[in-house]
């Protein structure tokens, strides 16, 4: 158990770290390129170790090392874009259609409301 705790906690440091990187090769605009192309490649990441990882035989120490931690600490999207692919593949359309709209107007109103509780 405590193995499965390492392998996030690794991979959740290299993903921060690469997250931190990106911030700082693609320079702030108008527009967060860095936050969008991080959570659309860990959103590819994730694809692909889900999608490997969930065949029989495969180790789950590395899912834990890939998905969980490195995603993890490289962008949080990632998690939601791959429950709502899930979502849509068990033919559960509006609880993702729910989960995506939840998650985007509670998230921006939370993150809102920290800066309007933060003010001075």
């Amino acid at each position: 158990m405590l193995r499965n705790y390492l392998f996030v906690a690794l991979g959740g440091m290299v993903g921060s770290v690469l997250r931190y990187a990106a911030s700082q090769l693609i320079r702030p605009s108008h527009f967060p390129w860095a936050t969008l192309t991080v959570n659309v490649a860990g959103s590819l990441i994730i694809g692909l170790v889900v999608g490997y990882f969930n065949r029989p035989g495969t180790d789950d120490a590395m899912r834990l090392l890939l998905a969980t931690g490195f995603c993890g600490g490289f962008t949080t999207y990632s998690a939601f874009s791959t429950e709502n692919v899930q979502l849509l593949q068990g033919g559960h359309y509006s609880t993702a259609l729910s989960y995506i709209a939840a998650t985007l107007l509670l998230g921006f109103g939370a993150t809102a409301a920290g800066f309007i509780l933060t003010k001075n």
